[in-house]
């Protein structure tokens, strides 16, 4: 049964809203060895960690057009119909975020303004193991597609036949994504990042991955490589009250453990009878899931925990900063104001973690392990940088110029106050 913690003092919150450790300082070594070894002999790196790692040899491990194009003939009409409806919701909540320009005139001809570019060259990570991740897939490229970015590479760890998932596949066509490469782990972040004679070089990395990944993505931007955010495994918080369906808690808890071992589910609620409930319906519901062995060592890092009002229900949320915040009472909406610290919420009895898994249209790539105080999520703003630009007419400079020269006077920058004063003596 999941641990219930009733009432703990203040000062035991953080140890309860604590993760499991991962230490990717004792994985650097590692990726380190393999970055060099890909920076030296590109291609034949990483097929050899593939082939180390996966167990697989590809000498040609570029997916074909043949292959891309014949993978929507091997999957069931209605996987292809509904990623289609997922995709498009996804595609309207992103193209919604697309940054508009607007001009200010500062001061009487001075004019600054932003504009959004793409960033040209984005790599994607999509793990395998476990599950055929493509939804992540339609996560990242759709977003990647709308911001314009001129070339997006696709990486992912190949089966045991040298093959990527059909579903996989068909998700990148959807984007009409076309460079994709069947390679995964650390030796897929240093191809992207390092660049080889078959994978281009990117400027941004994105996607999640097992600890050697987020390890990787983290030392590609110590060499000046992007990556979209800190990541770690995977959790979720629910809020619950008495007016909870006990039920539904469980489930939505069971979802997020089968993630993978190193996933955490935390309820906090006021109800110590719901904390009862949902303990019960947890062993219950798990008895069906087929993947019980994993969901039990996520429990493992999992509880309950029970607060005397909803006040301190919310203030262990915003301590706990979740990935996931599922609001799954009657009056959520009292809520919504005082919620600071989460990357992504789902309010009331009727939004499970899934709906933004799959096919409500928000993004699933998601900051964890507190890190949703400082981070988003990914979204049409993590494909785009925005560049400033500024306009200055002469009687511009001569309004703005003695403010310029005053102030770089006091910083003690003569050569940027001379920079003003010559062209304003050119205007008198």
């Amino acid at each position: 049964m999941l641990q219930i913690v009733e009432n703990p003092a203040r000062n035991l919150w953080q140890t309860l809203a604590a993760r499991p450790a991962l230490n990717l300082w004792s994985l650097m070594d590692t990726v380190k060895e393999i970055f060099d070894d890909v920076a030296a002999n590109g291609d034949k790196a990483v097929i050899k960690y593939t082939e180390k790692y996966d167990n697989v040899t590809i000498p040609n491990y570029q997916a074909s057009e043949e292959e891309i194009n014949g993978a929507e003939a091997l999957l069931p009409e209605q996987l292809k119909v509904d990623m289609l409806k997922a995709s498009m919701n996804i595609l309207k909540f992103h193209s919604l975020q697309r940054f508009e320009t607007n001009k200010v005139e500062t001061t009487d001809g001075v004019t600054c303004w932003q504009k959004a570019l793409p960033i040209e060259k984005v790599g994607l990570y999509i793990p395998g193991g476990r599950a055929p991740l493509f939804s992540t897939v339609m996560m990242l490229c759709i977003p990647a597609s709308v911001a314009g970015c001129k070339e997006i590479i696709l990486c992912t760890p190949p089966n045991r036949e040298g093959k990527i998932h059909p579903a996989i596949l068909f998700a990148a066509k959807l984007s009409n994504v076309k460079k994709i490469y069947k390679a995964g782990g650390i030796q897929a972040i240093a191809a992207m990042a390092l660049g080889t004679d078959t994978v281009p070089r990117v400027y941004k990395l994105f996607g999640p991955g097992n600890q050697y990944v987020t390890a990787a993505k983290q030392y590609a931007s110590f060499n000046g490589v992007a990556v979209d955010m800190p990541a770690g495994p995977s959790e979720v918080l629910v809020i619950g009250d008495e007016t909870s369906n006990p039920e539904y808690v469980a489930a939505d808890l069971l979802a997020q453990a089968e993630h993978g071992p190193d996933s955490q589910s935390i309820l906090v609620t006021t109800s110590k009878m719901l904390a009862l409930k949902v303990a019960q319906a947890v062993d219950r519901q798990i008895l069906h899931l087929s993947r019980k062995s994993i969901i039990d060592q996520a429990l493992a890092n999992s509880r309950i925990v029970v607060l005397k009002t909803l006040q301190q229900v919310i203030d262990f949320s915003n301590l706990y900063a979740p990935e996931h915040l599922i609001v799954e009472i009657n009056d959520y909406e009292l809520l919504i104001p005082r919620i600071n610290n989460a990357a992504s919420v789902f309010l009331g009895h009727y939004t499970p973690e899934s709906a933004g898994d799959y096919a409500s249209g928000a993004n699933h790539t998601l900051p964890t392990n507190g890190n949703a105080r400082a981070y988003s999520g990914v979204n049409y703003d993590s494909f785009v940088r925005k560049v400033t630009f500024q306009e200055i007419t002469n009687m511009g400079i001569k309004n703005l110029g003695p403010v310029i020269t005053t102030l770089a006077d006091h910083e003690e920058l003569d050569a940027h106050s001379n920079s003003v004063r010559i062209r304003i003596k050119d205007i008198y």
